[in-house]
């Protein structure tokens, strides 16, 4: 007859293939994560108190005024629409490559009427464009 009391074997708990699951998730969604760039527009803004710049080749002038109407060449349209607006850049566009689109806006616009501009320059195809501003008449 065996007496001797049994030693209970100590229990541990093996992380190893814990921490192999957690890397390997991890490298996992560091692969399948796509990163985005939110701001795709380039907006090349003047400096209100410097220079008038210099015309750059063929410009098509998109004018919005106080109520959102959109003018194209002081050509009104005839809805303010975003289709209606693309539209009308390409016509006036016509064959001509890169053209530097030029937005004036008065300033009680919304900011909406500008966004809805930019982003159909931008669905036409373009990405030169630039807003105006006015210089400031010097105090006295």
């Amino acid at each position: 007859m065996n007496f001797r009391k049994k030693q209970d074997e100590a229990l541990d708990v093996n992380i190893t293939p814990l921490i192999d699951v957690v890397f390997l998730l991890l490298i996992f969604f560091m692969i399948a994560t796509t990163f985005k760039k939110d701001a795709q527009i380039e907006i090349d803004l003047p400096k209100a108190t410097g220079q008038q710049v210099k015309k750059q080749g063929f410009e098509v002038e998109i004018s919005i005024d106080s109520l959102g109407r959109y003018f194209v060449n002081n050509r009104r349209l005839r809805d303010s629409k975003i289709e209606t607006l693309k539209l009308a850049i390409k016509q006036t566009v016509g064959d001509n490559k890169n053209p530097h689109i030029i937005i004036n806006s008065d300033k009680d616009t919304t900011y909406q009427s500008v966004m809805t501009a930019m982003d159909a320059v931008r669905q036409s195809g373009m990405n030169r464009f630039s807003l105006t501003v006015k210089q400031p008449t010097p105090e006295k």
